[in-house]
């Protein structure tokens, strides 16, 4: 466990932070992070996917407009500097150069997975549809997948949403559904947010199902 250095194609350096398994790895998996940067969350989240057996790397996708971001989930400030960072100061393409670079990193471990949460549960998707090295993909909540719903993934993908969601409306998750037939949607009794143990939100049952099926899905593809 402990942080590296990434390279992207344009030159540019960035920090993730991996977790190992103590044997030989399934697989790699990439964790995408939330709005809230690569925190005590994300990296214990890293570590749980390294305890399953995979080499997990999550990059540190707003070190381009502030480096070594870890925001908290109660402080307002906080939560309207992520909005900022992932929706003013990001630009997509330059993120998807990074992933790609934390995909080709986690490559040499085997076969690479991705799974991302809310801002990162819709990179998971672009991921999937954009990028190169990906056999599998799992996006939980990611808020603006509907209105990329008619773009194609090259890999499996599944996706979690929660019923209580009031950021992402059932009525978008039908879009994705009647656009996506492919693609299995699995929905919890929980709100936004529901997997993180650091969030009101947080809702233990259905935190685990998804990871279960998550492991079952990657346990299925990344072989």
């Amino acid at each position: 466990m402990g942080q590296r250095q990434l390279k992207a194609s344009d030159g540019f350096t960035f920090g993730a932070y991996q977790a190992l398994p103590a044997g030989t790895p399934k697989g790699g998996v990439v964790i995408i992070q939330e709005i809230f940067g690569v925190n005590h969350h994300i990296r214990a989240v890293a570590d749980s996917y390294a305890k399953a057996g995979y080499a997990a790397l999550a990059p540190q996708i707003f070190d381009r407009a502030e480096r070594n971001v870890e925001l908290g989930y109660t402080d307002q400030d906080e939560f309207q500097k992520g909005i900022k960072l992932a929706f003013q100061d990001l630009k997509i393409p330059q993120t998807l150069l990074d992933l790609q670079a934390a995909i080709e990193t986690a490559a040499v471990h085997g076969k690479v997975g991705i799974v991302g949460y809310c801002f990162g549960g819709l990179l998971t998707w672009l991921s999937a549809c954009e990028l190169q090295g990906v056999a599998a993909a799992s996006a939980y909540y990611g808020g603006g997948i509907a209105k990329e719903a008619t773009r194609k993934a090259k890999c499996p993908v599944i996706m979690h949403f929660g019923e209580r969601d009031t950021h992402i409306p059932l009525k978008d998750v039908e879009t994705i559904n009647k656009a996506q037939p492919d693609v299995e949607i699995f929905i919890y009794p929980a709100d936004h947010g529901f997997n993180c143990d650091e969030r009101g939100s947080y809702d233990a049952t259905s935190a685990a199902l998804a990871k279960e099926r998550t492991l079952a899905f990657f346990g299925k593809h990344l072989v």
